[in-house]
């Protein structure tokens, strides 16, 4: 059974290495495979130890974990945006354990935690075009497609990045009830 809880300190690690291999999987043939290859753990290491030493007082970063593993993790910024309110910044679900409800369960915790600290209700996030499975996801929970924009990809190239919002958070928890 799925454990969701705010992250520590010494989730840092495991975080990072699901989140490079989550790179590796979905976005070869968007970023470069030399990055993928030989960049991606050291990028996304150096990433989590800043936002777990120096956090600002935005971030939120929830864990799902089963058995003492990691399953999942959400960061989201709370009111990043004027207009668009929170931002997800992150999603990640290991491959084993998609298709189970947990990205859900992560995005509906990150609400809960909109609704305790007074955040506006609406909630955004980036994606990338060509991550149909995520988008088709996304859309599944009710997001909207926004905009798109060319994003410069992480070791080089661009990609084009779509914005997806919710303009109110009950529009997620209706369809996940």
């Amino acid at each position: 059974m799925q454990h969701y809880r705010e992250a520590t300190l010494q989730d840092a690690e495991s975080i990072a290495i699901l989140h490079a291999t989550s790179w590796r999987n979905t976005y070869r043939g968007m970023f470069s495979d030399s990055f993928l290859d030989t960049e991606v753990w050291k990028d996304r290491k150096n990433v989590w130890e800043q936002r777990f030493f120096s956090p600002i007082p935005n971030q939120k970063v929830i864990v799902a974990e089963e058995n003492g593993s990691l399953s999942g993790f959400v960061c989201a910024f709370g009111d990043e945006d004027s207009v668009w309110g929170t931002l997800i910044d992150n999603l990640h679900v290991s491959r084993q354990k998609q298709g189970q409800g947990i990205g859900a369960q992560l995005l509906k915790q990150i609400v809960f935690w909109m609704q305790h600290s007074h955040l506006s209700d609406s909630f955004y996030l980036w994606v990338l075009n060509d991550n149909h499975p995520a988008r088709r996801f996304y859309e599944k929970l009710g997001a909207i497609n926004q905009e798109a924009v060319l994003h410069d990809n992480p070791g080089g190239g661009q990609s084009l990045a779509l914005r997806y919002a919710w303009p109110d958070y009950r529009i997620l928890l209706n369809k996940i009830s």
